[in-house]
């Protein structure tokens, strides 16, 4: 036996033991953390949600790398007291399918919670959308503005950026490595890496107590959830290349809260640029705030959107 062929042959063992492994955390993490809302069909697309309170609607949007699980953490029970408040898991994380077929940008997610918000009898909501998301409230805004009452962006990631991305999100999407990547090593790996990723987001605050359990983070390292938000990733720069000429024809109300030392969706490329540009747009900066401020600041970052939705009711 060649020691070329004992070689591959241990790699393939490995392999076998890492994608079980991967497959044994997935169920794990899915029965530490199952679906805490219901179901509905969209186009063929089953997205999980959740739904508390009464009075006017407010829709909550996830970024990446998270799920509907970070709002019930931090702003859903806050404004439920007053509102009816929805948030979804976007397609591909938490327990919502990923459409077959091309990348699903922030347009088409738009058009899909538009159709979801229809089926459910919400109208004129406030959509509120945490870092990747603020490129689908904007999406929703252009293409469907009178389906909406006003947008929040918290941290929102609404212009294109120089330089590239961390590189297991390039090697995600290789062709044929990319899978085997996804299917044994992101996970084992991500959990190793986690709490230090969880530290990052929340810089220079630390994050608060709990935060790993309650949010459920763990499950977006399932190869499936890992693939969708490294897509959503990848993707998201070129897309807003090409949204981001239209923003002057957004005339809905926009509130936009950033945190001055956010350095993952940095205000001087996103909020302050946005709001140079929309004359009525209210930009709110977060002093000493980073990239989870409705974590850090969940009181008044809930103060702010009932604030804005009394003036856009009034």
């Amino acid at each position: 036996m060649s020691i070329l062929f004992k070689l591959c042959l241990g790699l393939g063992v490995v392999m076998a033991m890492l994608a079980a492994y991967t497959t044994w955390a997935t169920r794990q993490t899915e029965q530490a953390h199952p679906p805490t809302g219901a179901f509905l069909s969209v186009d063929g697309v089953r997205l999980h949600y959740v739904e508390a309170g009464e009075g006017s609607p407010v829709v909550l949007l996830h970024g990446a790398s998270t799920s509907l699980r970070d709002f019930e953490a931090s702003l859903l029970p806050l404004l439920a007291k007053s509102h009816r408040v929805i948030a979804f898991d976007r397609p591909g994380y938490g327990y919502s399918e990923r459409p077959t077929g091309p990348w699903p940008d922030p347009a088409m997610q738009a058009g899909l919670i538009r159709e979801a918000l229809n089926l459910l009898g919400v109208e004129q909501p406030i959509l509120v959308g945490h870092s990747w998301s603020g490129s689908v409230v904007l999406a929703f805004l252009l293409d469907h503005a009178q389906d909406a009452s006003g947008g929040v962006l918290l941290a929102g990631a609404v212009n294109p950026w120089q330089g590239g991305v961390n590189w297991y999100v390039n090697v995600s999407g290789w062709p044929i490595f990319g899978r085997l990547f996804t299917t044994t090593l992101s996970l084992p790996l991500g959990r190793l890496v986690l709490d230090s990723a969880i530290g990052n987001v929340f810089a220079p605050e630390a994050p608060t107590d709990g935060y790993r359990t309650r949010t459920g983070a763990d499950l977006s390292l399932r190869p499936d959830s890992f693939r969708a938000s490294t897509e959503d990733v990848r993707s998201l720069s070129a897309f807003l290349e090409r949204q981001s000429p239209r923003y002057e024809e957004l005339e809905t109300p926009l509130l936009l809260i950033t945190g001055a030392q956010d350095e993952i969706v940095p205000a001087w490329n996103h909020a302050e640029k946005l709001a140079a540009r929309l004359p009525h747009a209210q930009l709110v900066e977060m002093a000493g705030a980073g990239h989870a401020l409705h974590h850090t600041r969940t009181d008044e970052v809930a103060k702010l959107i009932e604030e804005f939705a009394r003036r856009i009711k009034d």
